[in-house]
């Protein structure tokens, strides 16, 4: 049984340390912060409220803390550097400065956290949707320390560039490509409204022919490919093969010298449009 005297004397010191004491900790927008003084851990609503960010905080009385200042860089990588780094990458914004993420290697973090899955990452000050980042966890949560200049660039800039195109995770396919990185697109894409199949494909069919200037009038889905019904702008209708993959022509329905595969969906508008003038 513990000795009471001894812990009311531990609290009193605690309580005599607060109102000296400056701590230095990182706070998300509507959340606490918590320190440690003389062994007691004491966890305080900020001032101001909405406050988000690094901060250098001052104990006002048991249950809130004013922030003094902001903590500079070297004062927030020394108080990073205490807990293990993992590598993520972003998915999507869930709020303010808090982004969903994925790890990189999932076997790396089955090891570290004993766990695989989603983490959301606070205070991520810099970054875009799927790009790589360094944070670190402190046992609770994830906290951002930097984007890992180590990676290829042009992983987050293909995968963006899909997004755009409505390319379902099912269908990516580039150098460098992990099943991580497909977990992560799924993650960002599912919560895209239009996103899912069948919808999804009609987009990406619609979107490349509307480019073209010509317009969709339905398709069919032949496993591989799709049997696209569309029309030019002067109102011809067409029946094209299309590859779900890229939107390269399988067959044009037309003769193109065998040179189909030279074209996708987009550019054969054009070559069905001249042939027609």
């Amino acid at each position: 049984m513990p000795d009471i005297r001894k812990l009311i004397n531990q609290i009193a010191i605690a309580e005599a340390q607060l109102s000296t004491t400056q701590f230095l900790a990182p706070c998300v927008k509507g959340g606490r912060v918590r320190t440690r003084v003389a062994g007691m851990v004491y966890t305080f609503r900020p001032k101001p409220s909405q406050f988000e960010g690094w901060g250098i905080f001052q104990p006002v009385d048991e249950k809130t803390a004013t922030v003094v200042e902001e903590a500079d860089l070297p004062q927030v990588a020394e108080y990073l550097q205490h807990f293990p780094q993992i590598r993520l990458r972003l998915a999507h914004q869930l709020r303010f400065q808090t982004w969903l993420a994925y790890p990189v290697n999932e076997v790396d973090m089955r090891q570290r956290l004993k766990v695989v899955k989603p983490l959301p990452v606070h205070l991520v000050t810099e970054g875009v949707a799927f790009e790589q980042i360094i944070a670190r966890w402190n046992g609770q949560s994830c906290w951002f320390e930097e984007v890992d200049r180590r990676t290829d660039p042009a992983i987050s800039e293909t995968l963006q560039s899909a997004v755009k195109q409505f390319i379902p995770a099912s269908l990516l396919q580039f150098k460098g490509m992990t099943p991580e990185i497909r977990t992560v697109y799924e993650l960002a894409t599912r919560r895209i409204e239009g996103f899912a199949q069948p919808q999804q494909d009609e987009r990406r069919l619609r979107k490349a022919l509307q480019i073209g200037g010509g317009s969709l009038n339905q398709f069919h889905d032949r496993g591989d490919y799709w049997t696209v019904d569309w029309t030019t702008a002067d109102g011809v209708r067409h029946s094209s093969a299309i590859a779900k993959t890229d939107l390269t022509v399988v067959s044009s329905g037309i003769c193109l010298s065998g040179r189909d595969g030279d074209f996708d969906l987009q550019s054969l508008v054009g070559v069905m449009e001249q042939r027609g003038s």
